[in-house]
């Protein structure tokens, strides 16, 4: 019989333990961040109705971008992102909850793409949204973006500092209604802006001339990202509200303590959801990284589930575009999480089983981890070997004569020394250590 292959789908990741213990780790450390942020952590399905997943009709285009099946009549998609599912559940719930309403998610999503570097079929993503009924502050943008620089420093010695570049939706509408170009245009040039950074001058160039054919409004384009938006104040009353939003919004984002922010007109960000502000963060010392965290503020997500109109700002951090490369590729030292064991209790006999795990419960009731080696047939060198393995600060041996007296001959693996004390002194040594 031939052997089923180990090795897991492509775009799907499998970390050894003490890359999961690291990953877990900065996990909690971020979600801690949203936690004291006062963000709802919510679990919602992993899957949605296709029809919440997408408007489109044609299954088949589809099909290739996410996960689909069917269930007799009803069709079905794993969740690719966590603001259309949250839409739907603001919308069913909207006498349920206060607004403006905060959820955070961290949760496994799932695209049907090509997998690549950074890329993955089965990824963790972290989100945090503020909705709003009606109308939002562009103050919660902002802090938007201060809780995320916030969970990003809170990991800092793991993955280095962090900028946000700026863009702004707003003015690129109000420039391409003052250049007066219609919606193909309009629709061409922001995928031009949006692939900018990738494409390189030339291209961007070229792609401009094949979009607009009018040297004068190309050249206006360029003009922004070599010169910024000031040259465009007084040329209509759009450019200049919009002008004056991007301006004072990084006096807000200053004031909330966000030094790392820098304005950034080639961010555009997805054309399905964004109508405002956008942002993206970087990671400075891992550039090959790409986008970290981004997005924006959104107001048209929900019209398909109510007809309240709910607005709203939020983003995604790529955990796993951040943590799962950088552990895969080396790029985290791992030394802390390697050994998280305290105490191995090594157990010589069956009939000394029943003992063992009362001290083992003592251990673990004192916060120290503990773990026992139940293959009492063992000899003595094999379990001190799987203490030595498995990097136990201490190994808690238990024969007859440790039963009989009560107590635990307790190895201290690093300098060799052992004494017999009870199991209180046990758990004193131990987290003196």
């Amino acid at each position: 019989m031939d052997l089923k292959p180990t090795k897991p789908l492509s775009g799907f990741i499998e970390l050894l333990p003490s890359q999961q213990r690291c990953f877990d780790y900065c996990a909690a450390k971020m979600q801690n961040v949203l936690r004291l942020a006062g963000f709802s952590m919510l679990d919602l399905p992993a899957i949605e109705r296709a029809e919440v997943l997408t408007d489109k009709d044609n299954w088949d285009e589809i099909e290739t971008q996410m996960f689909l099946f069917q269930k007799g009549d009803t069709k079905m998609g794993l969740r690719y992102d966590g603001t259309v599912g949250l839409s739907r559940y603001v919308a069913g719930h909207l006498n349920d909850l206060v607004f403006p309403f905060r959820a955070s998610q961290f949760s496994k999503r799932y695209r049907g793409e090509r997998a690549q570097r950074g890329r993955y079929r089965e990824f963790y993503q972290m989100d945090l949204d503020i909705m709003g009924i009606n109308s939002l502050s562009t103050n919660y943008d902002a802090e938007i973006i201060s809780v995320i620089s916030r969970a990003l420093d809170s990991v800092n010695e793991f993955i280095g500092p962090n900028v946000v570049h700026v863009g702004s939706r707003p003015f690129w509408d109000a420039l391409f209604d003052y250049l007066e170009m219609n919606a193909d245009q309009k629709k061409s040039v922001f995928v031009l802006i949006d692939k900018k950074d990738k494409m390189g001058d030339e291209d961007f160039a070229e792609g401009l001339k094949e979009a607009l054919n009018n040297t004068d409004k190309e050249n206006v384009i360029k003009s922004v990202f070599v010169d910024g938006y000031e040259n465009f104040v007084g040329k209509s009353e759009k450019l200049d509200a919009a002008i004056a939003e991007l301006t004072d919004f990084m006096k807000v984002l200053d004031g909330m303590g966000v030094k790392n922010a820098k304005i950034d007109l080639s961010i555009a960000r997805g054309l399905a959801y964004y109508t405002g502000l956008v942002f993206e963060f970087k990671l400075t010392d891992h550039p090959e990284l790409g986008t970290a965290a981004g997005g924006g503020r959104y107001e048209n997500l929900a019209s398909k589930f109510s007809k309240t109109k709910i607005v709203g700002v939020g983003a995604a951090i790529g955990f796993s575009r951040i943590f799962a490369s950088m552990l895969e590729n080396n790029q985290i030292d791992l030394t802390r999480f390697l050994n998280p064991v305290d105490v191995a209790v090594l157990v010589m006999g069956n009939n000394n089983v029943a003992y063992a795990s009362g001290v083992v419960n003592s251990l673990r009731d004192a916060g120290i981890v503990a773990v026992s080696y139940l293959d009492t047939d063992k000899k003595f060198k094999n379990q001190i070997e799987y203490a030595d393995k498995i990097g136990a600060k201490f190994a808690a041996i238990i024969g007859d004569d440790e039963v009989a007296k009560n107590v635990i001959a307790l190895k201290n693996m690093e300098s060799g020394n052992q004494e017999t004390v009870s199991v209180a002194d046990a758990i004193k040594n131990i987290k003196v250590k």
